[in-house]
């Protein structure tokens, strides 16, 4: 009858382990209960740092699962070795099928490195009202793959990460308030002032512009049929599109009431009789 030790030594040829005795499956027992205690005690270390990061606060839970997979991987190496397996030849092996599946995945985990500087960085977060990569629109949600955006016209559009990140992107809502700059022409036969006093006359009366810094009017340039007058003024993020549209409309009725000749490009023509 085969004694423990031969039945080890049988079990361990078969599976490529030449020198399995108790002995060494009492030190992988050993190394298996330190491992794990040695992971868990990492691992709080990790949560700890990662909850005290609020730039790392999106992506805790796939820089725990990763680390948590390395440690668990680290530690089965060290088994290996212990049991004297060839840990060269595992290791490349698992060069060799991550290599692989990193060529087969590229672009999946090109937008997940992206996805990944998008969270770190926060270049923008839901509810913020971005133009990137030809997109404009509403960020609905950020996720590893992809960033959700809304349409004022009411479209779903998903972009990439990977593009997101290498764009350049605009954030209208990050610094809350954004400058407003409109242009009307008015006739030369219209005096300035009556016509400047028309501008103010709706920029007091409109809601959701900001008295700091104070709305201006300016004489901006010489045209050929024309004057034209520059309004520069503040609105808050939010307010940007309902102030622009109340301007648009109110500045002409403001001009009708004034007298403001609201002019256009044209040619006089003078016809002198022989």
């Amino acid at each position: 009858m085969e004694t423990v030790e031969e039945v080890l030594q049988t079990i361990g040829r078969t599976i490529g382990i030449p020198d399995l005795t108790l002995g060494s499956l009492l030190r992988v027992a050993v190394i298996v209960l330190v491992g794990w205690l040695v992971i868990r005690l990492l691992m709080r270390m990790v949560d700890r740092m990662l909850d005290r990061s609020r730039s790392l606060a999106a992506i805790k839970p796939y820089v725990h699962t990763a680390f948590h997979i390395f440690l668990w991987v680290l530690l089965a190496l060290m088994l290996a070795g212990t049991l004297d397996v060839d840990v060269t030849s595992i290791i490349a092996m698992l060069s060799v099928a991550g290599l692989a599946v990193s060529m087969a995945l590229q672009n999946t985990l090109s937008n997940l490195a992206g996805g990944l500087v998008l969270l770190v960085t926060k270049p923008f977060g839901p509810g913020d009202y971005v133009e990137a990569d030809g997109v404009s629109g509403t960020v609905a949600a950020v996720n590893m793959s992809y960033t959700i955006f809304h349409t004022p016209d009411n479209k779903e559009i998903f972009v990439p990460n990977s593009q997101l990140s290498a764009a350049k992107i605009i954030n209208y809502n990050r610094l809350g308030r954004r400058r407003m700059d409109l242009k009307f022409t008015a006739s030369y036969s219209a005096p300035t002032a009556r016509v400047r006093a028309a501008i103010q006359e709706v920029l007091a009366a409109t809601p959701g512009i900001l008295d700091d810094p104070a709305p201006a009017v300016y004489l901006s340039e010489y045209q050929a049929s024309s004057i034209e007058y520059l309004v520069r003024l503040w609105t808050s993020s939010d307010d940007y599109w309902t102030v622009y549209y109340a301007l648009i409309e109110d500045v002409r009725e403001s001009f009708s009431r004034h007298g403001v000749e609201m002019t256009y490009d044209h040619l006089n023509v003078h016809i002198v009789g022989k």
